[in-house]
Parts: C-alpha cells; sequence; structure tokens
C-alpha cells in the first residue's frame, strides 16, 4: 500500500514538473517572439515575463 501511494506521489510530482517545463518553454517562445518584433527591451523584460508567465501558466493550468 505504502509503495502504491509513493509511487503515485512520484507520479504526480513528475507530471507538475513537467508541466512547469512546458509552461516555462512556451513563455520563452513569446518572449523570444515578443524581444523580435521591439514589444520587449531589456529594462522591460522582467515585468513582462512574469505576466506572460502567469498567463500561460492559467491556460496551461485550466479553469
Amino acid at each position: 500500500m505504502a509503495n502504491l501511494q509513493r509511487k503515485n506521489r512520484d507520479s504526480s510530482c513528475e507530471l507538475r514538473l513537467r508541466q512547469e517545463e512546458l509552461i516555462l518553454k512556451m513563455t520563452k517562445e513569446i518572449m523570444i517572439k515578443f524581444i523580435e518584433v521591439g514589444k520587449v527591451t531589456p529594462s522591460s523584460f522582467g515585468e513582462v515575463f512574469e505576466v506572460v508567465h502567469k498567463a500561460v501558466a492559467s491556460v496551461v493550468s485550466g479553469p
């Protein structure tokens, strides 16, 4: 029984890590596009990254 619970916990942790990796990759691609078209500057990068990351995370996580 304990083995099954640990396996479920490990699986859940792995899923969260993959989900966070996906969120970061999507955010990175969006930021690259914003930089390419001049919508993001070095001075605004941190603020925009945070907003984009939260938006992507909410979409990936679902309602």
